[in-house]
Protein backbone atom coordinates (compact mmCIF):
# COMPACT_ATOMS: atom_id res chain seq x y z
CA UNK A 1 0.00 0.00 0.00
CA UNK A 2 1.91 2.99 -1.24
CA UNK A 3 1.04 6.65 -0.81
CA UNK A 4 2.27 10.17 -1.41
CA UNK A 5 1.42 10.33 -5.14
CA UNK A 6 -0.92 13.06 -6.36
CA UNK A 7 -4.35 11.59 -7.00
CA UNK A 8 -7.27 12.53 -9.20
CA UNK A 9 -9.86 14.24 -7.00
CA UNK A 10 -13.60 14.89 -7.04
CA UNK A 11 -15.49 17.42 -4.91
CA UNK A 12 -18.56 16.57 -2.87
CA UNK A 13 -20.94 18.61 -5.11
CA UNK A 14 -19.56 16.94 -8.25
CA UNK A 15 -19.89 13.49 -6.65
CA UNK A 16 -23.47 14.21 -5.62
CA UNK A 17 -24.30 15.26 -9.17
CA UNK A 18 -22.68 12.07 -10.52
CA UNK A 19 -24.65 9.87 -8.11
CA UNK A 20 -27.89 11.39 -9.40
CA UNK A 21 -27.22 10.17 -12.94
CA UNK A 22 -27.77 6.68 -14.34
CA UNK A 23 -24.05 6.26 -15.05
CA UNK A 24 -22.10 3.41 -13.52
CA UNK A 25 -19.95 4.51 -10.59
CA UNK A 26 -18.48 2.72 -7.59
CA UNK A 27 -18.30 4.75 -4.38
CA UNK A 28 -16.20 2.90 -1.81
CA UNK A 29 -15.28 3.86 1.74
CA UNK A 30 -11.95 2.27 2.64
CA UNK A 31 -12.10 2.62 6.42
CA UNK A 32 -12.52 -0.38 8.68
CA UNK A 33 -16.18 -1.35 9.04
CA UNK A 34 -16.50 -0.12 12.63
CA UNK A 35 -15.10 3.30 11.72
CA UNK A 36 -17.31 3.40 8.62
CA UNK A 37 -20.38 2.61 10.72
CA UNK A 38 -20.00 5.78 12.77
CA UNK A 39 -20.52 8.16 9.84
CA UNK A 40 -20.57 7.64 6.07
CA UNK A 41 -22.27 8.52 2.80
CA UNK A 42 -25.56 6.72 2.13
CA UNK A 43 -24.45 5.15 -1.15
CA UNK A 44 -20.91 4.24 -0.08
CA UNK A 45 -19.97 0.56 0.04
CA UNK A 46 -17.53 -0.35 2.79
CA UNK A 47 -14.44 -2.07 1.33
CA UNK A 48 -11.70 -1.58 3.93
CA UNK A 49 -8.16 -0.91 2.76
CA UNK A 50 -7.12 -3.98 4.78
CA UNK A 51 -9.25 -6.20 2.50
CA UNK A 52 -9.16 -4.24 -0.76
CA UNK A 53 -7.59 -6.93 -2.94
CA UNK A 54 -10.05 -9.54 -1.68
CA UNK A 55 -13.35 -7.69 -1.93
CA UNK A 56 -13.01 -5.06 -4.63
CA UNK A 57 -12.70 -7.43 -7.63
CA UNK A 58 -15.94 -9.14 -6.49
CA UNK A 59 -17.86 -5.95 -5.84
CA UNK A 60 -16.39 -3.81 -8.65
CA UNK A 61 -15.61 -6.36 -11.38
CA UNK A 62 -15.12 -3.93 -14.30
CA UNK A 63 -11.69 -2.31 -14.05
CA UNK A 64 -12.48 0.81 -16.09
CA UNK A 65 -15.65 1.82 -14.21
CA UNK A 66 -15.26 5.20 -12.42
CA UNK A 67 -14.30 4.50 -8.80
CA UNK A 68 -14.55 7.18 -6.11
CA UNK A 69 -12.65 6.45 -2.90
CA UNK A 70 -13.49 8.09 0.40
CA UNK A 71 -12.50 7.85 4.05
CA UNK A 72 -13.37 9.83 7.17
CA UNK A 73 -11.44 12.93 6.11
CA UNK A 74 -8.26 14.61 7.39
CA UNK A 75 -8.36 12.60 10.63
CA UNK A 76 -7.60 9.45 8.60
CA UNK A 77 -4.29 10.83 7.28
CA UNK A 78 -0.99 9.25 8.29
CA UNK A 79 1.89 11.66 7.70
CA UNK A 80 4.28 8.90 6.72
CA UNK A 81 1.90 6.97 4.47
CA UNK A 82 -0.74 9.45 3.26
CA UNK A 83 -4.49 9.29 3.74
CA UNK A 84 -6.42 6.03 3.63
CA UNK A 85 -8.04 7.19 0.39
CA UNK A 86 -4.71 7.98 -1.24
CA UNK A 87 -3.24 4.66 -0.21
CA UNK A 88 -6.31 2.82 -1.50
CA UNK A 89 -6.32 4.76 -4.77
CA UNK A 90 -2.67 3.85 -5.34
CA UNK A 91 -3.39 0.19 -4.63
CA UNK A 92 -6.42 0.18 -6.93
CA UNK A 93 -4.26 1.59 -9.72
CA UNK A 94 -1.78 -1.25 -9.14
CA UNK A 95 -4.70 -3.67 -9.37
CA UNK A 96 -5.62 -2.29 -12.80
CA UNK A 97 -8.45 0.11 -12.00
CA UNK A 98 -8.10 2.85 -14.59
CA UNK A 99 -10.39 5.65 -13.38
CA UNK A 100 -9.95 6.27 -9.64
CA UNK A 101 -10.76 9.53 -7.85
CA UNK A 102 -10.45 10.57 -4.21
CA UNK A 103 -13.30 12.49 -2.58
CA UNK A 104 -11.95 15.85 -1.40
CA UNK A 105 -12.22 16.01 2.38
CA UNK A 106 -13.72 12.53 2.63
CA UNK A 107 -16.88 12.07 4.67
CA UNK A 108 -16.07 15.17 6.71
CA UNK A 109 -15.94 17.22 3.50
CA UNK A 110 -19.28 15.78 2.39
CA UNK A 111 -20.84 16.73 5.72
CA UNK A 112 -19.30 20.23 5.55
CA UNK A 113 -21.24 20.82 2.32
CA UNK A 114 -24.45 20.28 4.31
CA UNK A 115 -25.12 16.82 2.89
CA UNK A 116 -26.55 13.99 4.98
CA UNK A 117 -24.30 11.38 6.61
CA UNK A 118 -25.46 8.06 8.05
CA UNK A 119 -24.42 5.69 10.81
CA UNK A 120 -24.69 1.91 10.85
CA UNK A 121 -24.04 -0.69 8.16
CA UNK A 122 -26.08 -1.91 5.16
CA UNK A 123 -28.02 1.32 5.48
CA UNK A 124 -29.76 1.33 2.06
CA UNK A 125 -31.24 -2.10 2.74
CA UNK A 126 -32.18 -1.31 6.34
CA UNK A 127 -33.84 1.94 5.29
CA UNK A 128 -35.67 0.06 2.54
CA UNK A 129 -37.07 -2.39 5.07
CA UNK A 130 -38.57 0.49 7.04
CA UNK A 131 -39.96 1.97 3.82
CA UNK A 132 -41.61 -1.36 3.00
CA UNK A 133 -43.32 -1.52 6.38
CA UNK A 134 -44.59 2.05 5.98
CA UNK A 135 -45.70 1.63 2.38
CA UNK A 136 -47.41 -1.76 2.70
CA UNK A 137 -48.41 -1.52 6.37
CA UNK A 138 -46.92 -4.96 6.85
CA UNK A 139 -48.79 -6.78 9.67
CA UNK A 140 -46.70 -7.23 12.82
CA UNK A 141 -47.04 -8.84 16.19
CA UNK A 142 -45.43 -7.94 19.52
CA UNK A 143 -43.37 -10.57 21.33
CA UNK A 144 -45.74 -10.72 24.30
CA UNK A 145 -48.74 -11.34 22.03
CA UNK A 146 -46.88 -14.06 20.17
CA UNK A 147 -46.10 -15.76 23.46
CA UNK A 148 -49.80 -15.59 24.43
CA UNK A 149 -50.75 -17.21 21.13
CA UNK A 150 -48.17 -19.94 21.67
CA UNK A 151 -49.47 -20.55 25.20
CA UNK A 152 -53.04 -20.76 23.85
CA UNK A 153 -52.00 -23.45 21.36
CA UNK A 154 -52.72 -21.33 18.25
CA UNK A 155 -52.03 -23.17 15.01
CA UNK A 156 -48.94 -21.35 13.80
CA UNK A 157 -45.49 -21.73 12.32
CA UNK A 158 -42.58 -19.40 13.17
CA UNK A 159 -40.13 -19.03 10.29
CA UNK A 160 -36.75 -17.43 10.98
CA UNK A 161 -35.56 -15.56 7.89
CA UNK A 162 -31.85 -15.52 8.79
CA UNK A 163 -29.02 -17.84 7.67
CA UNK A 164 -28.45 -20.95 9.77
CA UNK A 165 -25.43 -19.61 11.76
CA UNK A 166 -27.55 -16.72 13.06
CA UNK A 167 -30.52 -18.99 13.75
CA UNK A 168 -28.24 -21.43 15.57
CA UNK A 169 -26.88 -18.63 17.75
CA UNK A 170 -30.33 -17.65 19.02
CA UNK A 171 -33.89 -18.28 17.90
CA UNK A 172 -37.49 -17.96 18.99
CA UNK A 173 -38.63 -21.16 20.76
CA UNK A 174 -40.36 -23.37 18.22
CA UNK A 175 -38.92 -21.46 15.27
CA UNK A 176 -37.75 -23.08 12.03
CA UNK A 177 -34.93 -21.67 9.90
CA UNK A 178 -36.09 -20.51 6.45
CA UNK A 179 -33.85 -17.70 5.15
CA UNK A 180 -35.29 -14.76 3.19
CA UNK A 181 -35.70 -15.79 -0.43
CA UNK A 182 -36.50 -19.37 0.67
CA UNK A 183 -39.76 -18.32 2.34
CA UNK A 184 -42.07 -18.35 -0.69
CA UNK A 185 -40.20 -21.40 -1.97
CA UNK A 186 -40.68 -23.48 1.21
CA UNK A 187 -43.71 -22.06 3.05
CA UNK A 188 -46.27 -24.42 1.52
CA UNK A 189 -44.41 -27.38 3.00
CA UNK A 190 -44.38 -25.75 6.44
CA UNK A 191 -47.96 -24.42 6.42
CA UNK A 192 -50.12 -26.40 3.99
CA UNK A 193 -53.29 -25.49 5.88
CA UNK A 194 -54.34 -21.95 4.80
CA UNK A 195 -55.64 -21.21 8.30
CA UNK A 196 -52.19 -21.68 9.89
CA UNK A 197 -50.73 -18.38 11.03
CA UNK A 198 -47.23 -17.69 9.69
CA UNK A 199 -44.93 -15.49 11.79
CA UNK A 200 -41.61 -14.36 10.30
CA UNK A 201 -38.75 -13.16 12.47
CA UNK A 202 -35.12 -12.09 12.23
CA UNK A 203 -32.76 -10.52 14.78
CA UNK A 204 -34.25 -7.04 14.42
CA UNK A 205 -36.60 -5.67 11.82
CA UNK A 206 -35.53 -5.71 8.15
CA UNK A 207 -35.64 -9.41 7.31
CA UNK A 208 -38.83 -9.90 9.34
CA UNK A 209 -40.53 -7.16 7.34
CA UNK A 210 -39.21 -8.18 3.92
CA UNK A 211 -39.90 -11.86 4.60
CA UNK A 212 -43.48 -11.29 5.74
CA UNK A 213 -44.22 -8.95 2.87
CA UNK A 214 -42.72 -11.47 0.43
CA UNK A 215 -45.32 -14.03 1.52
CA UNK A 216 -48.11 -11.45 1.29
CA UNK A 217 -46.95 -10.23 -2.14
CA UNK A 218 -46.87 -13.85 -3.31
CA UNK A 219 -50.50 -14.24 -2.29
CA UNK A 220 -50.33 -17.04 0.24
CA UNK A 221 -53.76 -17.39 1.87
CA UNK A 222 -52.44 -17.75 5.43
CA UNK A 223 -52.47 -14.97 8.01
CA UNK A 224 -48.91 -13.53 7.95
CA UNK A 225 -47.20 -11.33 10.54
CA UNK A 226 -43.70 -10.04 11.20
CA UNK A 227 -42.42 -10.43 14.75
CA UNK A 228 -41.82 -6.83 15.74
CA UNK A 229 -38.13 -6.29 16.49
CA UNK A 230 -37.28 -9.97 16.09
CA UNK A 231 -35.17 -11.81 18.65
CA UNK A 232 -34.16 -8.44 20.12
CA UNK A 233 -37.78 -7.60 20.78
CA UNK A 234 -38.30 -11.07 22.22
CA UNK A 235 -35.50 -10.62 24.75
CA UNK A 236 -36.43 -7.00 25.50
CA UNK A 237 -39.89 -8.36 26.45
CA UNK A 238 -38.20 -10.54 29.08
CA UNK A 239 -38.56 -13.75 27.08
CA UNK A 240 -35.78 -16.27 26.46
CA UNK A 241 -34.36 -17.32 23.10
CA UNK A 242 -33.23 -20.83 22.32
CA UNK A 243 -29.58 -21.56 21.53
CA UNK A 244 -28.13 -24.19 19.25
CA UNK A 245 -31.23 -25.03 17.19
CA UNK A 246 -30.73 -26.52 13.71
CA UNK A 247 -34.26 -27.18 12.34
CA UNK A 248 -34.55 -26.06 8.73
CA UNK A 249 -37.57 -25.90 6.44
CA UNK A 250 -37.37 -28.62 3.75
CA UNK A 251 -37.31 -27.93 0.01
CA UNK A 252 -40.68 -28.25 -1.75
CA UNK A 253 -41.78 -31.05 -4.05
CA UNK A 254 -44.94 -31.85 -5.96
CA UNK A 255 -47.93 -29.65 -5.13
CA UNK A 256 -45.85 -27.42 -2.83
CA UNK A 257 -43.33 -26.70 -5.58
CA UNK A 258 -46.11 -26.01 -8.10
CA UNK A 259 -47.68 -23.54 -5.66
CA UNK A 260 -44.34 -21.76 -5.15
CA UNK A 261 -43.80 -21.42 -8.91
CA UNK A 262 -47.30 -20.07 -9.44
CA UNK A 263 -46.88 -17.51 -6.67
CA UNK A 264 -43.50 -16.39 -7.99
CA UNK A 265 -45.00 -15.93 -11.46
CA UNK A 266 -47.63 -13.68 -9.92
CA UNK A 267 -44.90 -11.60 -8.27
CA UNK A 268 -42.95 -11.40 -11.55
CA UNK A 269 -45.97 -9.96 -13.35
CA UNK A 270 -46.67 -7.39 -10.65
CA UNK A 271 -43.12 -6.07 -10.30
CA UNK A 272 -41.90 -6.47 -13.86
CA UNK A 273 -39.30 -9.18 -13.19
CA UNK A 274 -37.58 -10.14 -16.44
CA UNK A 275 -36.14 -13.54 -17.35
CA UNK A 276 -33.15 -14.06 -19.59
CA UNK A 277 -31.20 -17.00 -20.99
CA UNK A 278 -27.65 -18.23 -20.75
CA UNK A 279 -26.65 -17.08 -24.23
CA UNK A 280 -27.69 -13.51 -23.45
CA UNK A 281 -25.90 -13.58 -20.10
CA UNK A 282 -22.71 -14.81 -21.78
CA UNK A 283 -22.94 -11.90 -24.20
CA UNK A 284 -23.48 -9.44 -21.34
CA UNK A 285 -20.52 -10.80 -19.38
CA UNK A 286 -18.35 -10.16 -22.42
CA UNK A 287 -19.28 -6.49 -22.70
CA UNK A 288 -16.34 -4.21 -21.96
CA UNK A 289 -18.39 -1.07 -21.30
CA UNK A 290 -21.10 -2.46 -19.00
CA UNK A 291 -20.94 -4.18 -15.62
CA UNK A 292 -22.90 -7.42 -15.24
CA UNK A 293 -22.95 -9.10 -11.84
CA UNK A 294 -23.97 -12.78 -11.93
CA UNK A 295 -25.18 -13.81 -8.47
CA UNK A 296 -26.47 -17.24 -7.45
CA UNK A 297 -29.25 -16.84 -4.87
CA UNK A 298 -29.67 -20.50 -3.87
CA UNK A 299 -28.30 -22.07 -0.70
CA UNK A 300 -24.53 -22.35 -0.35
CA UNK A 301 -24.85 -26.15 -0.51
CA UNK A 302 -26.60 -25.95 -3.88
CA UNK A 303 -24.09 -23.39 -5.13
CA UNK A 304 -21.09 -25.50 -4.22
CA UNK A 305 -22.68 -28.61 -5.75
CA UNK A 306 -22.71 -26.84 -9.12
CA UNK A 307 -23.10 -23.26 -10.39
CA UNK A 308 -22.71 -21.13 -13.49
CA UNK A 309 -19.05 -20.36 -14.26
CA UNK A 310 -18.31 -16.82 -13.11
CA UNK A 311 -21.22 -16.69 -10.64
CA UNK A 312 -20.77 -15.64 -7.03
CA UNK A 313 -22.91 -16.89 -4.19
CA UNK A 314 -25.35 -14.38 -2.69
CA UNK A 315 -28.23 -16.06 -0.85
CA UNK A 316 -31.33 -14.12 -1.87
CA UNK A 317 -32.41 -12.92 1.55
CA UNK A 318 -28.93 -11.71 2.41
CA UNK A 319 -28.59 -9.95 -0.93
CA UNK A 320 -31.67 -7.86 -0.17
CA UNK A 321 -30.56 -7.39 3.45
CA UNK A 322 -27.05 -6.21 2.50
CA UNK A 323 -26.98 -5.33 -1.20
CA UNK A 324 -24.04 -2.96 -0.69
CA UNK A 325 -22.01 -5.91 0.57
CA UNK A 326 -22.30 -7.70 -2.79
CA UNK A 327 -22.51 -5.01 -5.48
CA UNK A 328 -20.60 -1.73 -5.21
CA UNK A 329 -21.08 -0.52 -8.80
CA UNK A 330 -24.13 1.71 -8.80
CA UNK A 331 -26.41 1.14 -11.85
CA UNK A 332 -24.77 -2.20 -12.70
CA UNK A 333 -26.79 -4.92 -14.40
CA UNK A 334 -27.66 -7.74 -11.99
CA UNK A 335 -28.43 -11.30 -13.11
CA UNK A 336 -29.78 -13.68 -10.47
CA UNK A 337 -29.11 -17.35 -11.10
CA UNK A 338 -31.41 -19.99 -9.62
CA UNK A 339 -32.64 -23.50 -10.19
CA UNK A 340 -34.95 -24.17 -13.13
CA UNK A 341 -38.06 -22.98 -11.26
CA UNK A 342 -36.58 -19.52 -10.57
CA UNK A 343 -38.71 -18.92 -7.46
CA UNK A 344 -35.97 -17.58 -5.21
CA UNK A 345 -34.41 -15.42 -7.92
CA UNK A 346 -37.80 -13.96 -8.82
CA UNK A 347 -38.56 -13.00 -5.22
CA UNK A 348 -35.10 -11.47 -4.83
CA UNK A 349 -35.40 -9.58 -8.11
CA UNK A 350 -38.75 -8.12 -7.08
CA UNK A 351 -37.12 -6.53 -4.05
CA UNK A 352 -34.04 -5.27 -5.90
CA UNK A 353 -36.34 -3.56 -8.38
CA UNK A 354 -38.16 -1.83 -5.54
CA UNK A 355 -34.81 -0.90 -3.99
CA UNK A 356 -34.11 1.07 -7.17
CA UNK A 357 -32.01 -1.30 -9.31
CA UNK A 358 -33.40 -0.90 -12.82
CA UNK A 359 -31.56 -3.60 -14.77
CA UNK A 360 -32.33 -6.88 -12.96
CA UNK A 361 -32.83 -10.27 -14.62
CA UNK A 362 -33.50 -13.87 -13.62
CA UNK A 363 -31.52 -16.75 -15.12
CA UNK A 364 -33.57 -19.85 -14.35
CA UNK A 365 -31.48 -22.53 -16.01
CA UNK A 366 -29.00 -25.05 -14.72
CA UNK A 367 -25.57 -24.85 -16.41
CA UNK A 368 -24.78 -27.76 -18.76
CA UNK A 369 -21.23 -27.93 -17.35
CA UNK A 370 -21.34 -26.46 -13.84
CA UNK A 371 -18.42 -25.36 -11.75
CA UNK A 372 -18.26 -27.27 -8.47
CA UNK A 373 -17.10 -26.07 -5.07
CA UNK A 374 -16.41 -22.60 -3.69
CA UNK A 375 -15.06 -19.94 -6.03
CA UNK A 376 -11.27 -19.53 -6.04
CA UNK A 377 -10.75 -15.84 -5.35
CA UNK A 378 -7.01 -15.59 -4.74
CA UNK A 379 -6.34 -11.90 -5.36
CA UNK A 380 -3.92 -10.36 -7.83
CA UNK A 381 -0.50 -9.09 -6.73
CA UNK A 382 -0.23 -12.04 -4.36
CA UNK A 383 3.33 -12.92 -3.26
CA UNK A 384 3.40 -15.25 -0.28
CA UNK A 385 5.80 -14.86 2.62
CA UNK A 386 7.67 -17.72 4.21
CA UNK A 387 5.43 -19.80 6.46
CA UNK A 388 5.81 -21.71 9.68
CA UNK A 389 3.79 -24.76 10.62
CA UNK A 390 1.97 -24.81 13.95
CA UNK A 391 4.69 -26.92 15.53
CA UNK A 392 7.44 -24.70 14.11
CA UNK A 393 5.72 -21.58 15.44
CA UNK A 394 5.27 -23.14 18.86
CA UNK A 395 8.99 -24.00 18.91
CA UNK A 396 9.92 -20.40 18.05
CA UNK A 397 7.59 -19.05 20.75
CA UNK A 398 9.03 -21.47 23.30
CA UNK A 399 12.63 -20.56 22.36
CA UNK A 400 12.54 -17.27 24.27
CA UNK A 401 13.70 -15.26 21.25
CA UNK A 402 12.52 -11.61 21.05
CA UNK A 403 9.46 -12.20 18.90
CA UNK A 404 5.90 -10.92 18.59
CA UNK A 405 2.88 -12.86 17.38
CA UNK A 406 0.47 -10.47 15.66
CA UNK A 407 -3.11 -11.57 14.93
CA UNK A 408 -4.92 -9.85 12.03
CA UNK A 409 -8.27 -11.62 12.48
CA UNK A 410 -11.47 -9.72 13.18
CA UNK A 411 -11.31 -8.23 16.67
CA UNK A 412 -14.37 -10.22 17.75
CA UNK A 413 -12.74 -13.48 16.70
CA UNK A 414 -9.51 -12.47 18.43
CA UNK A 415 -11.52 -11.70 21.56
CA UNK A 416 -13.07 -15.18 21.50
CA UNK A 417 -9.73 -16.94 21.20
CA UNK A 418 -6.14 -16.25 20.11
CA UNK A 419 -2.64 -17.65 20.51
CA UNK A 420 -1.47 -16.90 24.06
CA UNK A 421 0.53 -13.68 24.10
CA UNK A 422 -0.54 -12.60 20.61
CA UNK A 423 -1.11 -8.93 19.86
CA UNK A 424 -3.95 -7.68 17.67
CA UNK A 425 -4.11 -5.03 14.96
CA UNK A 426 -5.52 -4.48 11.47
CA UNK A 427 -3.50 -4.75 8.29
CA UNK A 428 -3.85 -1.09 7.31
CA UNK A 429 -2.24 -0.05 10.62
CA UNK A 430 0.31 -2.85 10.96
CA UNK A 431 3.41 -0.78 10.18
CA UNK A 432 2.33 1.93 12.64
CA UNK A 433 1.63 -0.75 15.26
CA UNK A 434 5.27 -1.84 15.15
CA UNK A 435 6.16 1.11 17.40
CA UNK A 436 4.74 -0.85 20.31
CA UNK A 437 6.75 -3.95 19.34
CA UNK A 438 10.24 -2.43 19.20
CA UNK A 439 11.57 -5.36 21.24
CA UNK A 440 10.82 -7.89 18.49
CA UNK A 441 13.12 -8.69 15.60
CA UNK A 442 10.89 -11.55 14.41
CA UNK A 443 7.21 -10.93 13.64
CA UNK A 444 4.91 -13.94 13.35
CA UNK A 445 1.65 -13.09 11.56
CA UNK A 446 -1.61 -15.02 11.78
CA UNK A 447 -5.05 -14.33 10.33
CA UNK A 448 -8.39 -16.01 9.73
CA UNK A 449 -7.61 -15.84 6.01
CA UNK A 450 -3.96 -16.77 5.61
CA UNK A 451 -3.73 -14.68 2.42
CA UNK A 452 -4.37 -11.54 4.45
CA UNK A 453 -1.33 -12.30 6.60
CA UNK A 454 0.81 -12.74 3.48
CA UNK A 455 -0.28 -9.37 2.10
CA UNK A 456 0.41 -7.72 5.44
CA UNK A 457 3.80 -9.44 5.58
CA UNK A 458 4.75 -8.09 2.15
CA UNK A 459 4.00 -4.54 3.25
CA UNK A 460 5.73 -4.89 6.59
CA UNK A 461 8.91 -6.21 4.98
CA UNK A 462 8.89 -3.30 2.52
CA UNK A 463 8.45 -0.74 5.30
CA UNK A 464 10.74 -2.46 7.82
CA UNK A 465 13.43 -4.50 6.04
CA UNK A 466 15.16 -4.91 9.41
CA UNK A 467 12.40 -7.27 10.56
CA UNK A 468 12.12 -10.98 9.87
CA UNK A 469 8.49 -11.80 9.02
CA UNK A 470 6.86 -15.22 8.94
CA UNK A 471 3.23 -16.34 8.48
CA UNK A 472 1.48 -19.13 10.39
CA UNK A 473 0.27 -21.69 7.85
CA UNK A 474 -3.46 -22.19 8.32
CA UNK A 475 -3.72 -19.30 10.79
CA UNK A 476 -5.08 -19.49 14.31
CA UNK A 477 -7.64 -22.09 13.21
CA UNK A 478 -4.75 -24.48 12.52
CA UNK A 479 -3.31 -23.74 15.96
CA UNK A 480 -6.67 -24.52 17.56
CA UNK A 481 -7.14 -27.67 15.46
CA UNK A 482 -3.77 -28.92 16.71
CA UNK A 483 -5.18 -28.86 20.24
CA UNK A 484 -2.98 -25.99 21.40
CA UNK A 485 -4.35 -23.52 23.95
CA UNK A 486 -6.09 -20.25 23.17
CA UNK A 487 -6.72 -17.27 25.40
CA UNK A 488 -9.59 -14.79 25.34
CA UNK A 489 -9.85 -11.02 25.59
CA UNK A 490 -8.66 -7.82 23.91
CA UNK A 491 -5.88 -6.94 26.35
CA UNK A 492 -3.13 -6.68 23.71
CA UNK A 493 -4.94 -4.66 21.02
CA UNK A 494 -2.43 -2.30 19.37
CA UNK A 495 -5.08 -0.10 17.79
CA UNK A 496 -8.74 0.78 18.17
CA UNK A 497 -11.06 -2.21 17.74
CA UNK A 498 -13.09 -0.52 15.02
CA UNK A 499 -12.49 -3.11 12.30
CA UNK A 500 -16.03 -4.49 12.50
CA UNK A 501 -19.45 -3.16 13.41
CA UNK A 502 -20.52 -4.76 16.66
CA UNK A 503 -24.04 -6.13 16.68
CA UNK A 504 -25.96 -5.40 19.88
CA UNK A 505 -25.31 -8.97 21.03
CA UNK A 506 -21.54 -8.53 20.63
CA UNK A 507 -21.26 -6.02 23.45
CA UNK A 508 -20.04 -7.47 26.74
CA UNK A 509 -22.03 -4.95 28.75
CA UNK A 510 -25.07 -2.78 28.11
CA UNK A 511 -26.62 -5.25 25.65
CA UNK A 512 -30.18 -4.15 26.41
CA UNK A 513 -29.37 -0.49 25.73
CA UNK A 514 -27.51 -1.48 22.56
CA UNK A 515 -30.58 -3.35 21.30
CA UNK A 516 -32.89 -0.44 22.08
CA UNK A 517 -30.54 2.01 20.39
CA UNK A 518 -30.28 -0.18 17.30
CA UNK A 519 -34.04 -0.54 16.89
CA UNK A 520 -34.54 3.21 17.35
CA UNK A 521 -31.86 3.89 14.73
CA UNK A 522 -33.46 1.52 12.24
CA UNK A 523 -36.93 3.09 12.54
CA UNK A 524 -35.47 6.56 12.01
CA UNK A 525 -33.83 5.76 8.68
CA UNK A 526 -36.87 6.50 6.49
CA UNK A 527 -36.91 10.17 7.44
CA UNK A 528 -33.14 10.46 7.08
CA UNK A 529 -33.25 9.01 3.55
CA UNK A 530 -35.94 11.54 2.68
CA UNK A 531 -33.68 14.37 3.86
CA UNK A 532 -30.72 12.95 1.94
CA UNK A 533 -32.68 13.03 -1.31
CA UNK A 534 -30.29 10.85 -3.35
CA UNK A 535 -32.51 7.78 -3.56
CA UNK A 536 -36.24 7.24 -3.85
CA UNK A 537 -37.46 3.69 -3.40
CA UNK A 538 -39.95 2.49 -6.01
CA UNK A 539 -43.60 2.19 -5.05
CA UNK A 540 -45.92 -0.48 -6.42
CA UNK A 541 -49.62 -0.51 -5.56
Amino acid sequence: MSGGTAMKQITAPDLRALLKTDAEVALIDVREEGAFSKEHLFLAACIPLSHLEFRCPRMVPRKDVPVVVTDGGPADEDRSLGSLSERAAARLAEMGYADVSVLVGGTAGWRAEGYEVFSGVNVPSKAFGEFVEHHYDTPRIEAAELQRMKDAGTDMVILDSRPMPEFNRMSIPGGIDCPGAELVYRVQTMAPDPTTTVVVNCAGRTRSIIGSQSLINAGIPNPVMALKDGTMGWELAGLTCNRGETDHAPAPTGVALDAAKERAAQVARRFGVRRTDSATVAEWLGQADRTTCLLDVRTVEEFEAGHWPGARHAAGGQLVQATDGYVATRNARIVLADGEDGVRATMTASWLIQLGWTDVHVLAELPPVPEVGPVDETPALFQPCETLSVMEMQAVIDSGEPIAVVDLAESLKYRRGHIPGAYWTVRSRLTRSMVALAHAGLILLTASDERLAHYAGQELRAARPDLVVRVLAGGTDAWDAAGLPLEEGLDRALTETDDVWWKPYDHQGGVRQAMEDYLTWEVGLVEQVRRDGLVEFRRFD
